[in-house]
């Protein structure tokens, strides 16, 4: 293919790319569709946990003792030259219990087609660090998470990857088997319509 036809495909996979996460986007909800979804998404969280526990039971223990934990799920997918993920999740405070609901969208580049879903358990070491990433947000870029695909924890954590000081991460299937980290970008925030 030459270069103008790359640059055709890479145009239009870009198209689709905004297009999907437009269709996506929220609108305002009532009271009772946020109960409903807030539900939702402690029953996803629970039964994610469950899922990783029973596969890696070391995780439970390093998940109870940390500052806080956030699980989200999310529906990937990907054209061509380049893909990416959007999904919502909810962090909690292991002291306060407090839940935070957020959302999250990811890039993934590289070559494929395709769409999967999976889900994301993040750690917190730190009350400073689950702090700001449930009061700012936080942005993990390409840098952070390639460098994670070569920092895979040990003890309590077997399984997770390092991706920031403190702050671990487990990327599972809907049934709870870990899998390779795929993401390159990623960016968490908090979801407004479920304040």
């Amino acid at each position: 293919m030459n270069k103008k036809g790359m640059r055709i495909m890479m145009a239009m996979a870009i198209a689709m790319l905004c297009l999907s996460l437009v269709a996506c986007a929220s609108t305002p909800v009532t009271q009772s569709e946020k109960m409903e979804q807030k539900d939702s998404l402690r029953a996803m969280a629970s039964q994610t946990l469950a899922q990783l526990y029973k596969n890696t039971p070391a995780a439970k223990s390093a998940i109870t003792n940390a500052a806080g934990y956030a699980v989200f799920s999310d529906f990937g997918f990907k054209l061509s030259f380049m893909g990416g993920a959007k999904g919502k999740g909810v962090a909690i405070n292991n002291t306060t219990k407090k839940e935070t609901f957020m959302k999250m969208m990811e890039f993934q580049p590289g070559l494929g087609v395709g769409a999967e879903k999976f889900r994301l358990v993040l750690v917190f070491e730190n009350s400073a660090a689950f702090n700001t990433f449930v009061t700012s947000g936080w942005e993990a870029g390409a840098n952070a998470m390639l460098a994670a695909k070569s920092k895979t924890a040990g003890g309590g954590l077997a399984g997770a990857v390092s991706l920031s000081e403190g702050v671990y991460m487990y990327q599972v299937t809907e049934e709870g088997l870990i899998v390779g980290v795929s993401i390159t970008g990623a960016r968490y925030y908090k979801d407004t319509d479920l304040e």
